[in-house]
């Protein structure tokens, strides 16, 4: 058996446990939906598709042939529990697995990114996937309709797009915006913790909710909507679209149940596909807010961490460096290490073996140096091959004992550049100055006497450490 013929046989179990796990998840889905059915009409809230096309988007181990066979047997055995006929059923649902099939050809096109909501224009292809979806399936489960419900081919089409639309819109950023289960269980847990400030937003979605029960009027579903874009501005992608599905299935459990104060009796399907997508539109709008203001805190922090940090190397650049070590040094209550380390020859590396051998030697050095030292410790790249190091709370003995360990672990390994067969032998020379915690002394003149020394450790020979001794009171 070849490596792929036994991937393959590996990976069956999975996609059949994937399949149980899809099967009982569709089961239930449907069963929800065909419960919430108004009498002579499709169900209100179906959100079977919107469930087995998110899963399926989610987990692709889900989308193999076992997870279709596995998604189309819920929808069966659902429908025929609850009374469907075996014509009616088939066709019914094989205009489900259109819809599903349709909306996941489309999403699964795109980038990642945007099928992850994580970008702006995420939410306009999950329109655009969900209207595909539903007109596809509309043109037969809305035509075949007619004979099961009455009316014409077009308001059928029509009434059956709306639903798979609106329960699309519903459910599906729920679903893709969900992060990992440990990682909700982790949030459950610290619920005490949450400020109750945030919590106004929801509560104000609420109140408006229920005005718009009391008050009535055409325009009562428009209510919330200045409290769900106020969700969206303060909460994450994940709580804002579960807040508007709360919402946008309240608001269909409502016009199925009846309870609409601004129409004459129960609503035909002309009236309820409108509040259907009026409801969906309200929806929309949030998690949109919801997607570009994480993508801005996302921007700002990317362009805060390029403002703080060295573009080679990765670690804290001079200028944060002098930002951070002024405010430890105004707050130190021991004595404070400022260690300036410099690569001895740099310059013969880069002319011998390139700039790019030169960036990786210095890449690496950093490397080394970040494993070696604490969490709480500062280090920054300060030039071509120089970097600084600040540690607080040492006396001048473990400070210099540091220095020799960071002198050890740069050195004794060469550092491999190119494809792994070129060996470059690294040493550093390392200036020492203490200052005692008296918050007299500033980082530049910690600095410069730290230079001081390094200055004298390159003309005592280099690969050695240096120190000046202790500053301050």
């Amino acid at each position: 058996m070849n490596a792929d013929m036994e991937l393959r046989v590996a990976a069956v179990p999975e996609a059949w446990r994937a399949a149980g796990v899809l099967f009982a998840t569709i089961f239930l889905a449907t069963l929800f939906g065909i419960y919430s059915r108004p009498v002579g009409f499709l169900a209100s809230i179906w959100p079977a598709n919107a469930i087995m096309l998110g899963l399926m988007l989610r987990n692709p181990v889900m989308a193999q042939a076992p997870g279709w066979m596995a998604g189309f047997a819920g929808f069966m055995i659902g429908d025929l529990l609850t009374g469907a006929g075996l014509e009616k059923a088939l066709i019914l649902n094989i205009a489900n697995i259109i819809s599903i099939s349709t909306a996941y050809a489309i999403l699964t096109r795109l980038p990642a990114e945007i099928s992850e909501l994580r970008q702006p224009v995420s939410m306009l292809w999950i329109v655009l996937a969900s209207l595909a979806g539903g007109f596809a399936s509309g043109l037969l489960g809305g035509i075949a309709g007619i004979k099961y419900w009455g009316g014409d081919a077009l308001s059928g089409i029509v009434y059956w797009t709306a639903g798979e639309f609106v329960t699309y819109i519903a459910f599906l950023p729920v679903i893709l915006s969900a992060p990992p289960l440990v990682q909700i269980r982790k949030y459950w847990y610290r619920l005490d913790l949450i400020d109750r400030s945030d919590l106004v937003p929801a509560m104000m979605v609420v109140l408006t909710f229920i005005a718009s029960l009391l008050i009535g009027g055409p325009g009562a579903v428009a209510f919330p909507v200045l409290a769900l874009l106020w969700c969206g501005l303060t909460w994450s992608v994940f709580a804002t679209a579960v807040l508007t599905l709360v919402f946008g299935v309240m608001a269909l459990g409502v016009i199925a149940s009846g309870m609409v104060p601004y129409l004459d009796g129960f609503p035909d399907k002309a009236a309820l596909s409108s509040f259907r997508l009026g409801a969906s539109a309200i929806a929309l709008v949030p998690i949109t807010l919801a997607i570009v203001m994480r993508s801005r805190n996302e921007l700002t922090e990317r362009l805060r961490y390029l403002a703080s940090h060295d573009a080679l190397t990765g670690v804290t650049n001079r200028a944060a460096f002098h930002e951070q070590a002024s405010r430890r040094l105004a707050a130190a209550d021991l004595s404070t290490a400022m260690l300036m380390i410099d690569l001895d020859h740099f310059k013969s590396v880069n002319d011998t073996w390139g700039h790019a051998a030169g960036d990786e030697v210095l890449r690496e050095t950093a490397r080394r140096v970040v494993r070696m030292l604490r969490p709480a410790d500062l280090f920054a790249r300060v030039g071509g091959e120089e970097f600084v190091v600040m540690i607080n709370g040492v006396t001048l003995e473990q400070a210099q004992s540091v220095a020799e360990r960071l002198l050890t672990v740069v050195s004794e390994q060469p550092v491999r550049v190119g494809d792994g067969s070129i060996l470059i032998a690294v040493t550093t020379s390392i200036g020492l100055a203490v200052a005692r915690p008296d918050g007299a002394t500033s980082p530049d003149a910690l600095m410069q006497q730290a230079d001081h020394a390094l200055y004298q450790a390159k003309h005592g020979g280099r690969n050695r450490v240096v120190t000046v001794g202790v500053s301050g009171k």
